[in-house]
Order: C-alpha cells, then sequence, then structure tokens
C-alpha cells in the first residue's frame, strides 16, 4: 500500500499544479466528450470528497447525495486543494488500510479504492493536461504500475467515463499504450 500511497500523492499533486493552471479555461473542452473543465474537475473533486466518509465507514446510503452536483462552488481551486488534502490525509491514516469500502461496484478494500484513485488521477490528469495545452506527461511510475494492472484487463475498468479500449503498437511508449487501453490516443 505504501507504494501505492506515493503514487497517489504524486498524482494528486500533479492534478493540483494542473487545476491552478486552468485560470480562465474553466469552460474548455476536455477529451472527456461531454465535459469541460469544470466538469471533470468537478468530477475528481467529488471523488476525493467521498474518501474521507467512505474510509470513516459511512455506506453510500448515508452519504446520499452530499456529494451531487457541482461541488466546486465559487473557489474551484480553494475547493479542489481542501477536497484532495483531505482525500490524502484518510487514505495515509494507518487504521484506514485495513478497512473495506461500499462503492457503486460492490464492496472493495482501501488499496482497491486507492488504486482506483490512482488510476483516476493519472488518466483525468492527462486529460486536463490535453485541455489546457500543457505538459501531458504523465509520472513514469505510475504509467508502469498501472500498465502492469490494466494490461489484459479491459474490460473490467472500474468506472464507465473511461473510452472504450483503443488498440496499440508494440513500438508505441508505455504512456501511449496505457492511454489506449482507457479509450484515449495520445
Amino acid at each position: 500500500m505504501d507504494e501505492l500511497l506515493s503514487l497517489h500523492r504524486v498524482n494528486a499533486d500533479r492534478f493540483t499544479l494542473l487545476v491552478e493552471e486552468v485560470g480562465t479555461n474553466w469552460d474548455a473542452p476536455t477529451p472527456c466528450i461531454d465535459w469541460s473543465v469544470r466538469e471533470l474537475v468537478n468530477h475528481l473533486t467529488a471523488e476525493q470528497l467521498w474518501v474521507p466518509e467512505l474510509l470513516a465507514g459511512r455506506t453510500i446510503a448515508e452519504v446520499g447525495d452530499k456529494f451531487a452536483g457541482d461541488v466546486l462552488g465559487d473557489d474551484p481551486v480553494a475547493t479542489w486543494r481542501a477536497a484532495i488534502a483531505a482525500a490524502v490525509a484518510a487514505f495515509a491514516d494507518e487504521t484506514a488500510r485495513g478497512r473495506t469500502v461500499e462503492l457503486s461496484v460492490g464492496t472493495r478494500a482501501a488499496h482497491e479504492y486507492l488504486d482506483e484513485m490512482v488510476t483516476d488521477l493519472a488518466i483525468h490528469g492527462w486529460d486536463l493536461a490535453i485541455a489546457l495545452h500543457v505538459d501531458e506527461t504523465i509520472d513514469p511510475l505510475t504509467v508502469d504500475r498501472l500498465l502492469i494492472e490494466w494490461t489484459g484487463r479491459a474490460s473490467e475498468l472500474p468506472h464507465p467515463l473511461f473510452g472504450e479500449p483503443l488498440p496499440s503498437e508494440p513500438t508505441d511508449d508505455p504512456q501511449t499504450k496505457l492511454l489506449a487501453i482507457f479509450g484515449r490516443r495520445a
């Protein structure tokens, strides 16, 4: 779990830097066809807001629609920072490591939930970087871990928000191969 905690932090920091770069581009389109930059950041922010709740043992029913709709408010950057800080702290809490959480896809071990968060931060971080026209490089250690994990498992993707897997070539670089698994063309 220590490796996952480190990767979560690296990808959280990268996504935070990207959110801080948005400036006036909140309405810009992203590779997620139905989402603007604001909608993408809102999605990731809501996901991070769920983390402390679920790791504290609350169920989806208990949390209800608390994080539905626009969670960003008038200061999206500050809201993101607070949400990701709380999520990072919740995952770092040693008592959370042995827990299970109830997700929409069923009950998962905390480390599996953390793995899903790393995946979302990395792939959606790429989406945000593309939308902002900045360096879209995903952390190489994250790429390596996710490639090992997801190669051959595209049908098991944890969330329907990723596109259908695309073919990749043996000569493609690791990031290009990873993005293809998640329906993205580098």
